[in-house]
């Protein structure tokens, strides 16, 4: 049987699962039941393995889809019998004594002794966990700050304040010191930061700007997805996002995202719900031909573009904070990066050329 340090985990979990950027799922406690175990419920089982918890604590990580036997997730009148394999799977890693420095460049936008705010690559993972354990950038936030002696990498007190998706680029803001943490970390929960993202979507909008609303949560069917509910079910987090049509190629649009709040996938998510996935967005069902006409010259249009931007044609733009130790409102702008370039690139040559052939 495991033992680990974290069999105290639950106390302070958030069960809901919406806040990890990149949809995966971390494993915090497993244990295998014995050959002896006779049948009974999954949340009584794990009640005599944890300590420090309670049973109610236990049904809602349940009701959450956290608790998973044998790698599928489970409610708790699931009965537990001999060689079952009960996992706790959270949004979040376990909190890691491992972290180490590496030397990866980063792209700083801004810094002083409070905060960074970094400008990420497309296909960078934000923050260690399953399959990724080095390589992130929070591994070269360790390196850049190795001489730092007030920052350590390993401390929820300094670091990243959010985080967006391992495909997506864009800008991230990076707390030094505990008190811009805490400054930071405020601004995004009561909705003051400021975020605007660009994004290639599929299909031509009939309006220039509009709304979504509609909460977050995981997709009951595919729990590395997430999905949109009505505000008034009570399932999944509140998300607010508004967007604003800036170019259009007819098949497809390039829009400007404003975000309310800062859910898991929430662009991807809402956008997919009003019938815009964003282009080559494998998860939900960009990466298919959805507009367009069915001949061999578009097709092989579309495989070039997929080529020259093999990820979610998403970026985090903009950035905005008020400073934490000044007050000032701080400001700042990543353009487009050589692959979404390109590809909006080839699609106004594209649409060009369709408008003025004879």
């Amino acid at each position: 049987m495991n033992t680990p340090d974290e069999d105290t985990l639950l106390e302070d979990a958030d069960l809901d699962v919406t806040a990890e950027a990149d949809g995966s799922l971390y494993e915090h406690f497993r244990v295998v039941a014995d050959q002896g175990q006779q049948l009974l419920r999954v949340d009584k089982f794990l009640l005599d393995h944890l300590r420090d918890t309670s049973r109610s604590r236990i049904q809602q990580a349940a009701d959450a889809g956290c608790i998973f036997v044998g790698g599928r997730p489970v409610k708790s009148n699931y009965r537990v019998k001999p060689g079952d394999v009960v996992s706790l799977m959270l949004d979040h890693p376990r909190h890691d004594t491992s972290i180490l420095p590496e030397d990866i460049p980063l792209e700083v936008a801004y810094e002083d002794d409070q905060l960074m705010v970094i400008n990420k690559p497309a296909g960078l993972v934000v923050h260690p966990g399953c399959g990724n354990y080095s390589g992130t950038l929070v591994n070269a936030l360790a390196w850049h700050l190795r001489d730092n002696p007030d920052y350590d990498p390993n401390s929820p007190e300094v670091g990243l304040v959010h985080r967006i998706d391992k495909d997506t680029s864009g800008l991230l803001v990076v707390a030094k010191t505990p008190h811009a943490k805490t400054c930071l970390g405020q601004q995004f929960f009561h909705k003051t930061s400021r975020r605007r993202y660009n994004a290639l979507v599929w299909g031509n909008f009939r309006e220039d700007e509009g709304t979504v609303v509609g909460n977050i949560g995981r997709d009951p069917k595919d729990r590395l997805r997430m999905a949109v509910f009505p505000p008034e079910s009570g399932v999944g987090k509140e998300a607010v996002t508004h967007y604003r049509v800036m170019e259009r190629f007819g098949y497809v649009t390039l829009v400007e995202c404003r975000l309310e709040t800062g859910r898991t996938h929430q662009i991807r998510a809402h956008m997919r719900h009003i019938g815009h996935p964003l282009f080559m967005d494998g998860r939900y069902g960009g990466d298919e031909i959805l507009w367009g006409t069915r001949s061999s010259t578009y097709n092989a249009f579309i495989h070039n573009c997929q080529a020259l931007c093999p990820r979610q044609a998403l970026h985090a733009r903009t950035l905005g904070f008020r400073h934490p130790d000044t007050g000032e409102e701080m400001d700042f702008e990543a353009p487009l990066p050589p692959d979404m370039n390109a590809l909006i690139g080839k699609w106004r040559n594209y649409i060009n050329g369709i408008t003025n052939t004879p």
